[in-house]
């Protein structure tokens, strides 16, 4: 039977030029990242994530890619990313990496060559038209921004399409050279270590847009298949991470019984769980968490707060997005895309250290594997003077130090600003005082990671929802083995009591609270302060 490491990992995405850099060029670096890696290891971190790292134009944060082979030199070198590889497996860690393969840069060789010669191998790689396809502006990703999903290209004297942004022409992943290089992409990384991928924009991956052809379409989820196959193959135990933005009946499709993705992101339930924390109950993270389909086979749901992106509230009534751009991006500068908001965690709390507890500790209580995005574990804010999703991709604050201590760099010469003003300048949001001081929020986080990693029942045991007559309080049940953790979480302003009136539940043991005194008072009644939390243990006997 394979390792299914990713049932309890905790795992936490870094953007490598925002996160440290070593040499002072005013990039963070592969030698900056390894020699932070003490900071993950004392976070409780099991598995790094990596958002594009290869050599690119960069006029997408790095997701347009024009080699798939390298390091982006600024980012160090191959043999810097096996010495931090070699690094992370000291301290335990795993690392998988972003696979982004639905399109490349447009000065990637691939696409030079098939748009300078009608003849060239690679012409096919790529979705060409002659004439003008009809409504190049359907199915835009970016409103307000992008302006078409096809463009002319002068040179080819042909239309090319592109789901995202005009310099990112999309694969024709319906050809089998191109499928068969993406398997060889994976296999070069694999042999360099990783534990799989994170594999971006899957629905257009697999959904073969603007391709003409007299053949027969595959079923588009085939290619799903394809790649899990060879990833078996290859390395058993690596595992596939679905950036997919689905609807729940479309998961199955997607988990196919452990023959496709190990797990996809639960964007439906994020939604779901920032319009219960902005309505202040818990009822339509419940009603969510409900209607989730359990994947099949070994599969697992990958569950956030915030992440690179926007947070993505497309999947909402208009009613529900705007309640929740009320509550945390009121302002027009603070939305993106007519569908989402372009802020990080802390800043939409307005620093409220007691709700962002009661959310971190929610999302490492929800049955799944959670994903953290680096800076949310110290508070850090956003910039809302950059453009777009940039907002929430500064750098790494480490100390009071001048450029927050991620760059010895002139300011002038820094990937980004770092943020050095209001609450959340470097200088009072840093890891150097939130890891010095135990009371801190950052060992706040720290404990629930510790409390998450001793809980295997949540990753393994799936969840039932306890019903204990309250909206405005989640508590949920899992078990495994045996044995069995409940966690109860309360998004209101208001203190609450509830009881356990479950029999089988025996005595209760506090793994985690929010306050030093323990949740309990009496037999099986709990009470929870405005915004609490508590983690519990059940050891099966009754008092």
């Amino acid at each position: 039977m394979a390792n299914l490491w990713y049932k309890n990992a905790i795992v936490y995405c870094v953007d490598v030029k925002s996160f440290m850099d070593a040499n002072g060029d005013g990039t963070g670096d592969f030698i900056g990242l390894a020699d932070r890696l003490d900071h993950l290891e004392r976070l409780g971190v099991t598995c790094i994530w990596l958002n594009p790292f290869y050599p690119s134009p960069r006029q997408d944060n790095g997701y347009d890619i024009s080699d798939y082979y390298g390091v982006d030199p600024q980012l160090g070198t191959l043999g810097d990313f096996v010495e931090f590889i070699e690094a992370a497996k000291d301290r335990g860690m795993r690392v998988i990496v972003d696979l982004v393969v639905n399109h490349t840069s447009d000065q990637h060789h691939w696409f030079q060559s098939s748009r300078a010669d009608p003849a060239s191998p690679y012409r096919d790689w790529y979705v060409w038209r002659d004439e003008k396809p009809d409504n190049i502006t359907d199915g835009i990703v970016f409103p307000g921004v992008q302006k078409a999903t096809w463009s002319y290209d002068h040179t080819a004297k042909a239309w090319y399409m592109h789901r995202f942004y005009k310099f990112q022409p999309d694969l024709n992943t319906t050809n089998p050279a191109v499928r068969q290089e993406i398997l060889k992409i994976m296999g070069f990384w694999l042999a360099l270590g990783v534990s799989g991928f994170r594999v971006d924009a899957v629905p257009f991956l697999i959904e073969p847009r603007g391709v003409l052809t007299d053949k027969p379409m595959v079923d588009p989820h085939a290619m799903l298949t394809e790649i899990h196959d060879f990833l078996s193959w290859r390395k058993a135990e690596a595992i596939l991470l679905a950036e997919a933005n689905i609807r729940y009946e479309e998961a199955p499709a997607y988990f196919s019984a452990g023959d496709r993705m190990t797990m996809v992101f639960d964007f439906v339930g994020n939604q779901q769980l920032f319009l219960s924390l902005a309505r202040k109950t818990a009822a339509p993270l419940r009603r969510s968490l409900a209607a989730r389909p359990e994947p099949g086979g070994m599969g697992q749901w990958a569950v956030f707060l915030r992440n690179h992106d926007e947070l993505n509230l497309g999947n909402l009534t208009e009613q529900e997005r705007d309640e929740c751009f009320a509550q945390f991006g009121p302002k027009p500068d603070m939305q993106v895309y007519d569908r989402g908001l372009r802020r990080r965690l802390a800043a939409m709390f307005d620093g409220d250290q007691t709700r962002l507890k009661m959310a971190f500790s929610l999302l490492l209580a929800l049955p799944g594997t959670p994903v953290i995005w680096y800076g949310d574990e110290i508070g850090m804010g956003e910039d809302l003077s950059l453009p777009e999703r940039e907002a929430v991709r500064t750098p790494m604050q480490w100390s009071p130090q001048a450029n927050g201590g991620f760059s010895s760099a002139p300011r002038s010469k820094l990937v980004r600003p770092v943020i050095d003003k209001g609450k959340f300048g470097y200088q009072h949001v840093n890891a150097a005082i939130e890891t010095q001081h135990r009371n801190s929020f950052f060992h706040a986080i720290a404990d629930m990671v510790s409390a998450r990693r001793s809980s295997p029942e949540i990753g393994w045991g799936g969840i039932d929802i306890i019903d204990v007559g309250d909206d405005e309080v989640l508590v949920l049940s899992s078990q495994w083995r045996g044995n069995r953790v409940i966690t109860a979480h309360n998004f209101s302003d208001q203190p609450k009591i509830f009881h356990l009136s479950d029999e089988s539940i025996g005595a209760l043991m506090p793994m985690l609270t929010e306050s030093p005194s323990g949740p309990l008072a009496g037999d099986d009644e709990i009470s929870l302060s405005p915004y609490g939390y508590c983690w519990l243990r059940c050891n099966g006997e009754r008092r």
